[in-house]
């Protein structure tokens, strides 16, 4: 086995550039085997030491493995590769993968699969959604025929994702800033007027905004530095959170903060620095831990109803962010570098009908010129 660096550009998008390889044995077969991306040399080699461990200890049976066990063996190997983010999508979504449990690997074949698309197909569910669970079924395959040398060509080569040509695109919702004008004005408390601010003005998502500390302000420069993210581990009401980096490399990022929202933290802060024990380290929102998803949430709700305004939800505050800046004018790589977007065709997709109101008045430019 060995260390090595991978090239820059194979780099993952938190700039983890350490793997191992080595030659493993499935089925009386020999073949490559390259880990997964580590940020140091170091986390690499204990990566290695465990990868030894466990292959030591292996005592499955390839021939008689089930898809719920191959699922087992990913989600284990999964564990120190990706977010806890990611792992808590993986125990949603293979819920919806119940069909295969029990069937042995070797045995899948394309009937399995159509069945278990057509039950997914009649969900009411989001493409998006039902795409998910898609995602990690590929993902699984992949696995298999990386690890134990399964064939699922005849499966994989036939596999496309969810897509409703008779569904209406859903309209984005976010507020304009007369409508956010509304909803501010009935907050007079200055935690939460310093939230939904930050939230429309600088469009951060939930978990950014949810893990900003008083040590990523800058009052002198107005500025606010995106390092983090908070993420709840479990969907229930019970605190649990982990905090990893942002979404993507380009999510970490250091914006400038209007005037008006600037004056707010900064009052809030010498409110806040007042209290008992206070560190630069405490959650902006929060104190020594960060602010719960449900109650922004229900305190989200709750301003909307009182200031007779539509419900967005928190992410829709990053939707009406794009918006103000599209349209007054900000240019498409400035609004994915505000954002946070890692390409810029992300940030056309998404607000692309936006963009179009700007076509109308190119036309009316060129018809002006004599």
């Amino acid at each position: 086995m060995a260390v090595r660096q991978v090239a820059e550009n194979k780099a993952t998008k938190d700039g983890r550039r350490w793997c191992f390889y080595t030659r493993i044995k499935t089925n009386s077969k020999s073949k490559l085997y390259v880990s997964k991306n580590y940020m140091t040399k170091e986390d690499a080699q204990i990566a290695e030491r465990d990868f030894l461990i466990k292959m030591d200890k292996s005592e499955f049976s390839f021939s008689t493995m089930t898809f719920k066990e191959l699922y087992d063996e990913f989600y284990e190997y999964k564990k120190d590769k990706v977010k806890k983010s990611t792992l808590r999508t993986y125990r949603a979504n293979i819920k919806k993968l119940d069909d295969f449990y029990d069937l042995k690997i070797k045995d899948i074949n394309l009937n399995h699969y159509i069945d278990w698309r057509k039950r997914i197909s009649n969900l009411k569910l989001k493409d998006k959604t039902k795409n998910g669970y898609y995602k990690l079924l590929k993902a699984l395959l992949n696995y298999g025929t990386r690890w134990h040398d399964f064939n699922f060509t005849s499966i994989y080569n036939k596999m496309e994702k969810f897509h409703d040509p008779n569904k209406i695109p859903e309209e984005m919702q976010f507020y304009t800033w007369e409508e956010f004008k509304q909803f501010i004005s009935v907050i007079h408390n200055l935690k939460w007027k310093s939230l939904f601010e930050i939230l429309f003005f600088c469009g951060l998502r939930r978990g950014e905004l949810l893990g900003l500390t008083w040590n990523n302000i800058d009052f002198t420069n107005k500025q606010i530095s995106i390092v983090k993210n908070v993420v709840q581990i479990e969907d229930k009401i019970d605190g649990k959170y982990t905090i990893t980096t942002p979404k993507t490399r380009t999510s970490i990022r250091t914006l400038p903060v209007p005037q008006k929202v600037i004056n707010d933290l900064e009052l809030l802060y010498n409110k806040t620095k007042k209290s008992h024990n206070f560190s630069d380290t405490w959650f902006v929102f929060g104190r020594k831990k960060p602010l719960a998803v449900h109650v922004l949430r229900n305190m989200k709700n709750k301003y909307a109803k009182e200031a007779n305004v539509k419900q967005i939800r928190i992410h829709d505050f990053r939707h009406s962010c794009a918006s103000v800046l599209i349209n007054n004018g900000a240019s498409i790589m400035i609004v994915a570098k505000y954002l946070g977007h890692s390409k810029i065709d992300q940030t056309l997709n998404t607000y692309s009908h936006l963009f179009k109101n700007k076509l109308d008045e190119i036309v009316q430019t060129l018809d002006s010129l004599e």
